[in-house]
């Protein structure tokens, strides 16, 4: 009897994390891109290489650190939001989101040798990606997904006739 009663809150705990994730996945390839561009350039190239020598726990410490430095300034957007300007609020967490897995994901990727190092970390790690991925092939098997997925390729057919169309 339970388990019925949790039933639609594990659902959508499931859903909620999952859109999350996809975020996530959705923007952490691109903006680690647009970040490792910005990393050629000299000033932070060297930044780069001393990250990348770190030991594997002062690297930890940093690659946590912006998630850290970020929180504060979410709750300031929540606290803005409150007090009445709920557009300001919005747009500033949406930015700290963006910018956070902006750099987050740099980080990861200049640190995850070292990290990997750690074997608690590895471990953890390992779980989190199997977990991560059981979740998204859970978000993708779905019948909404399917149906989303089927009508953007639609769309992105109908633009590109659109767009093959002599002007007159």
């Amino acid at each position: 009897m339970l388990k019925l009663l949790f039933a639609p809150l594990r659902w959508a705990v499931r859903l909620i994390l999952a859109l999350v994730i996809l975020f996530e996945e959705w923007g952490w390839e691109p903006l680690q891109r647009a970040m490792a561009a910005i990393g050629r350039l000299p000033v932070f190239r060297q930044l780069e290489a001393a990250v990348r020598r770190l030991p594997p726990y002062v690297a930890l410490v940093v690659f946590l650190l912006p998630g850290l430095l970020l929180l504060p300034v979410k709750l300031l957007a929540l606290w803005v939001i409150g007090s009445g300007r709920p557009g300001l609020g919005v747009a500033v967490i949406v930015l700290a989101k963006v910018l956070g897995t902006a750099i987050v994901a740099r980080l990861f990727a200049l640190t995850q040798p070292a990290l990997m190092s750690l074997p608690w970390f590895a471990r953890l790690y390992t779980r989190w990606t199997v977990w991560k991925d059981g979740l998204l092939a859970w978000v993708r098997a779905s019948a909404a997904w399917r149906m989303a997925r089927a009508i953007k390729l639609r769309i992105r057919r109908m633009l590109r006739r659109g767009s093959r169309r002599p002007q007159a």
